[in-house]
C-alpha cells in the first residue's frame, strides 16, 4: 500500500504542468515594459533607504559573539539580500546604474565571481587581468555609494591553462586541484590576490584590504579534493600529493613502515606507492565513494583523514596569508563546493572550511532532467527538452535546506530557479521565507547580467532556425528580479520570525574519517527527486538517530563537527509534518507548506502571502489580515508592511503580484524527455522547445481579489515595474477593511492610508 501511495503521488506530480505551454499573447498576458529608469525622487517603490548611506560606514562586517551571524561595524545585526553579478565587466556608466538599481530592488550584498589571473596565451602565470581588476575597483566604488556590500571570489579554475604559464601537465586543460598542491600555482595565487587586495583603488582611495565595503573574501570557487575533478589532477601533482600523504603517515604512525603494517596485506597497492621515497599513493575520489573492509578500509580511513586535514591546512595557510601578510580585514570563506558522494564526504569538505570564518555552498533549484539539450549548460535552444516542475511539490529540493555549523555563518553563494523553468515567481518568496526561518546569512541569486532588467536574453550571434539561443544564467528577469522587493523587505526587516532549533547534530571526527552518513543530510537531490519518501506516509528512519529532512522546513538544524554524538538532541518533526495530508508547518507557525496541492503560505503580522497553484487549491486563502481569492492557475501574491507595523495597522503596504513570464512567441510541444544513460535511461513526460521567441517579455494575467482587514487604508496605486505611479486602483470598503481587484498589468501596488507618513529607515 505504501508503494502504491508513492506511485500515485509520483504519477500525479509527474504529469502536473508538463503539457505543452499555452502561448502567452495579447489575450492572456501583458507586455513587460519597465520604461526608462531615471531613479527619480517620485518613485513610490525604491528600497535604497534600507541600505546605509555608504556601505561600511560603521566599519567592517564582523561575527556575532556566538559566531553564528553577522554584525555591522556598530554592532547592529545585519541581514543580506544578495546577488551575484557580471556587470562589473561593463562600462562605468552601466556599473553605476546597476548598483543604484540593486539598492532600489532591496539588494545590499553583491558577489563578484572573477578570475583575476590572466589566462590568455602569452601571459605569465603571475600576471593579472588588469581590465578585470579595474572593473572590480569601479564596482566597489559604485557599491559603496549605494550602500551595497561586496563579496569577492577571485579565482575559478574553469579555464584552459595557456602554454605560457609553463605548467606542462595542464597546458590546454583546466587546472582542477592544482591550487592545493602546485607551489608555483600557489605563489601565483598569492601574487594575483596581493595585486587585487593591496593596490589602492583609485576610485575610493582605499586598498580592498582596508575597505569595509568589501565585507567577505572567498579563497576560490568550486574546487575540492573530494570532488570528481580530483581524479583529473596531473600525474605529477598526484605524486606531490602522495609525498604529502607519506609525510603525514610518518608523523601519525612515527614511520611509514608502521603505517603500512597497520593496514595489513589486504590493503590494495597504489601505483604511486614508493615507501623508500616517502610516497604513498592517494586513490582517486571514486574509491572514497565505495565501502571497504579489512586493510583497505583502514587505508581509506587514513586517506580521507589526510585529505581533510591537508585541505583544511591549505585554507588555514591562505587565510593567514591574506590576514597577516596582506592585512585583509574581511571575513573569510574557503569555497562553496560539494563532493563526489555527499552522504560520505560532505562533512569532510565542510570540516576543511572551518579553518576560516563562514561556510558556503552553491545549489540551484531544478532537476537534472529539467532542461536537456546540446550545450544546455549555458544556452537554451529550440529543440532542447524541458520539464516544467515547481519546487512546491518537492520541498526537500529547496536550496536553503542546510545544516549550519555552530560558530560558522552559512551562505548559499549561488542559487536560482534555473531558466527556462516556468515556475519562478515562487523562488524569491520561498528563499526569503525559509532563509529567515533557518537563519541562513546570505543567499545569492545568480546572476545579474544587465545593469537593470534583462529585456532581451537572446544571443543574436547564435541563430537556431527562425529563433535564437537564449542565455541561461540570468536572474535579471521579470519573475526573479521582479519578485525581489517584497521578499527583500520581508527578510531584511525581520518581518518573519526565526525558528527555534529543531536539532543539534554533534559528530565526532572519527565518524568523518569512517565516512559515516550524517543523522540528517543536506545534500542536493540528484536524479529523479519527485517522490521524496521522507515526506510520504509510512516513512521510517533507515538507521538509529536518522532525522527526517523535513526538519529544514520546521526550523534551524545545527551541527557541531568534532563534538560527542551523545550531545546531539532534538530532531522530531512529528508535531509539524502531516504526511497523510501532505503538509508541513514551521515551529513559528508562520509558514505552512502543502506539497500535495503545491501551495505555500506565509502568515505573520507584517507579512502575508501565498505562492503556488491557486486555482487547483481552491482559489481562496484566508490569512490573518489578508484574504486572497484567485482563479489563476499559478501565481505569487504577497502583502508586506513598508512601515514594519502589523498589516492591520500599517499606513503603507506593498502588494507584490507575480505569475509566469515568457518571451513573445515562445512555443513548446509535448515530448518525451530523454533522461539517464545505459540501464537507467528513461523518458519523462515533458516538452520540446519549438521557438524561443523574442522581446518583449509577456507576463501571464492575474485574476485575483485581495482583501485587507485595515480600515485606515484609503488609496491604492498600481506601479510600473520601475516603481513609478501607473494608475489608481479602485478600493471597495468592506467590513473592517478594503478590497481590490489586482491589476492585470502591474507587479506592484501600493495601498496606503491618508496621509501616508514617510516609512522609517
Amino acid at each position: 500500500m505504501r508503494i502504491l501511495r508513492l506511485f500515485v503521488f509520483s504519477f500525479a506530480l509527474f504529469r502536473l504542468g508538463n503539457a505543452a505551454e499555452v502561448p502567452l499573447d495579447d489575450s492572456n498576458s501583458w507586455a513587460f515594459d519597465p520604461g526608462e529608469e531615471t531613479f527619480a525622487d517620485n518613485a513610490l517603490l525604491d528600497l535604497r533607504r534600507l541600505n546605509e548611506a555608504a556601505s561600511g560606514e560603521t566599519g567592517f562586517i564582523k561575527l556575532t559573539p556566538s559566531g553564528n551571524d553577522f554584525l555591522r561595524g556598530d554592532d547592529r545585526r545585519i541581514r543580506f539580500w544578495a546577488v551575484g553579478t557580471d556587470v562589473y565587466r561593463q562600462s562605468p556608466e552601466a556599473i553605476d546604474r546597476h548598483c543604484r538599481f540593486l539598492a532600489k530592488m532591496g539588494v545590499n550584498l553583491a558577489r563578484i565571481h572573477s578570475r583575476v589571473a590572466n589566462a590568455k596565451e602569452g601571459a605569465n602565470i603571475t600576471d593579472v587581468n588588469e581590465a578585470e581588476v579595474e572593473g572590480i575597483f569601479r564596482f566597489i566604488k559604485a557599491a559603496k555609494e549605494n550602500g551595497v556590500y561586496v563579496l569577492i571570489s577571485p579565482y575559478y579554475g574553469h579555464h584552459p591553462v595557456p602554454k605560457s604559464w609553463d605548467l606542462p601537465d595542464y597546458t590546454g586543460e583546466q587546472p582542477w586541484g592544482a591550487l592545493f598542491v602546485e607551489p608555483r600555482m600557489q605563489d601565483a595565487y598569492k601574487q594575483w590576490t596581493k595585486h587585487l587586495y593591496t593596490t589602492v583603488n583609485p576610485h575610493t582611495g582605499l586598498a580592498i584590504k582596508d575597505d569595509p565595503t568589501v565585507a567577505f573574501l572567498q579563497i576560490h570557487n568550486e574546487d575540492s579534493l573530494f570532488f570528481w575533478t580530483q581524479s583529473r589532477m596531473s600525474e605529477a601533482h598526484k605524486k606531490i600529493l602522495a609525498k604529502h600523504f607519506g609525510t603525514w603517515l610518518s608523523e601519525k604512525y612515527e614511520s611509514l613502515d608502521t603505517a603500512l603494517a597497520k593496514w595489513g596485506r589486504s590493503a590494495r597497492k597504489h601505483e604511486h606507492d614508493s615507501p623508500a621515497d616517502g610516497l604513498v599513493g592517494v586513490f582517486d575520489v571514486y574509491f572514497l565513494t565505495k565501502s571497504w573492509t579489512g586493510g583497505m578500509s583502514r587505508r581509506i580511513k587514513d586517506q580521507v583523514e589526510f585529505m581533510a586535514t591537508f585541505q583544511r591546512q591549505f585554507y588555514a595557510d591562505m587565510g593567514t596569508y591574506l590576514r597577516e601578510e596582506l592585512g585583509c580585514q574581511q571575513l573569510l570563506n574557503a569555497t562553496n563546493w560539494r563532493t563526489a558522494n555527499d552522504s560520505k564526504l560532505k562533512a569532510l569538505e565542510r570540516y576543511s572550511y572551518h579553518a576560516l570564518d563562514f561556510d558556503a555552498e552553491n545549489e540551484y533549484v531544478g532537476s537534472d532532467y529539467q532542461h536537456i539539450g546540446d550545450k544546455d549548460s549555458y544556452r537554451i535552444d529550440p529543440g532542447h527538452y524541458l520539464v516544467n516542475e515547481s519546487v512546491l511539490f518537492k520541498p526537500l529540493e529547496l536550496s536553503v535546506n542546510y545544516r549550519q555549523e555552530k560558530g560558522h555563518p552559512f551562505m548559499v553563494t549561488e542559487t536560482s530557479w534555473k531558466n527556462p523553468n516556468r515556475y519562478q515567481s515562487e523562488g524569491p518568496f520561498l528563499i526569503s521565507a525559509y532563509q529567515t526561518l533557518n537563519g541562513l546569512d546570505a543567499v545569492f541569486w545568480f546572476s545579474c547580467t544587465d545593469p537593470t532588467w534583462q529585456m532581451d536574453p537572446r544571443r543574436l550571434f547564435w541563430k537556431v532556425g527562425d529563433s535564437h539561443a537564449l542565455s541561461k544564467w540570468s536572474c535579471s528577469t521579470p519573475m526573479l528580479m521582479g519578485m525581489f522587493p517584497a521578499n527583500a523587505i520581508q527578510h531584511r526587516l525581520g518581518l518573519l520570525e526565526a525558528g527555534k532549533p529543531v536539532a543539534e547534530d554533534f559528530r565526532p571526527l572519527r565518524d568523518l574519517w569512517l565516512r559515516r552518513q550524517a543523522n540528517i543530510e543536506d545534500n542536493e537531490i540528484y536524479g529523479d527527486g519527485r517522490i521524496q519518501p521522507e515526506l510520504q506516509p509510512g516513512w521510517e528512519p533507515a538507521f538509529d538517530g536518522q532525522i527526517n529532512r523535513a526538519a529544514f522546513l520546521v526550523g534551524p538544524v545545527h551541527s557541531r563537527i568534532g563534538g560527542s554524538s551523545e550531545n546531539s538532541k532534538g530532531g522530531s518533526v512529528d508535531d509539524y509534518l502531516n504526511a497523510e495530508k501532505g503538509t508541513i508547518r514551521s515551529n513559528t507557525d508562520q509558514h505552512q507548506w502543502d506539497y500535495r496541492q503545491g501551495i505555500c503560505r506565509v502568515d505573520a503580522p507584517a507579512s502575508q502571502g501565498v505562492t503556488g497553484f491557486l486555482a487547483k487549491a481552491g482559489g481562496r486563502f484566508e490569512l490573518s489580515t489578508v484574504t486572497i481569492e484567485s482563479t489563476t492557475d499559478y501565481a505569487t501574491i504577497q502583502a508586506v508592511a513598508l512601515d514594519r507595523k502589523p498589516l492591520s495597522e500599517s499606513r503603507r503596504i506593498l502588494l507584490q503580484l507575480g505569475t509566469v513570464s515568457r518571451l513573445d512567441g515562445w512555443e513548446t510541444k509535448d515530448a518525451k524527455v530523454p533522461f539517464g544513460r545505459g540501464a537507467d535511461a528513461t523518458k519523462i513526460d515533458g516538452e520540446q522547445i519549438v521557438r524561443t521567441g523574442k522581446p518583449p517579455w509577456r507576463i501571464a494575467n492575474l485574476d485575483a481579489t485581495i482583501t485587507i482587514q485595515n480600515p485606515d487604508l484609503v488609496k491604492a496605486i498600481a506601479l510600473t515595474p520601475s516603481g513609478y505611479r501607473q494608475a489608481e486602483v479602485a478600493l471597495e470598503p468592506v467590513d473592517g477593511g478594503v478590497k481590490l481587484t489586482a491589476p492585470q498589468d502591474a507587479l506592484y501596488v501600493i495601498v496606503r492610508a491618508d496621509p501616508a507618513p514617510a516609512a522609517p529607515k
